[in-house]
């Protein structure tokens, strides 16, 4: 069992920066990989990047690709996502998703094979 905490979530203007910040407890963190996604009103939630056991491999989707960047220090037991050039529709609440892997250096991106869920942390971007 492991419980997720999401924070630095806020309002930004277009073009501004963030850091999101995921925080683990419970069982041992680097076990498991790691992924942000995000969710708006009336839409799917949506992978935006994760990150291995390690944290030697890295995948995002398309859309942040060289604007967002994760990473995470598990002697801090926690993850992060950096966000430069955020744009308005880059607005959403964020959620980060712990899954328990066999590999550390697997990447997951598909939501279903995640485990925990934090409760989100909300972002909007102003025009």
């Amino acid at each position: 069992q492991v419980t997720l905490v999401e924070s630095g979530g806020g309002l930004v203007q277009a073009g501004g920066s963030l850091r999101l910040s995921c925080a683990a407890s419970g069982r041992t963190f680097s076990t498991y990989a790691m992924g942000w996604f995000r969710q708006t009103p009336g839409k799917e939630r949506e992978f935006v990047a994760a990150i291995s056991r390690s944290g030697s491999s890295t995948e995002y989707a398309n859309s942040v690709k060289g604007r967002f960047a994760i990473s995470r220090d598990n002697a801090k037991n926690t993850m992060y996502l950096q966000i430069r050039n955020l744009k308005p529709e880059d607005t959403a609440v964020y959620y980060c998703a712990a899954a328990t892997v066999i590999f550390a250096v697997q990447v997951i991106i598909d939501s279903d094979h995640y485990d925990y869920w934090g409760q989100g942390t909300p972002v909007t971007v102003s025009s």
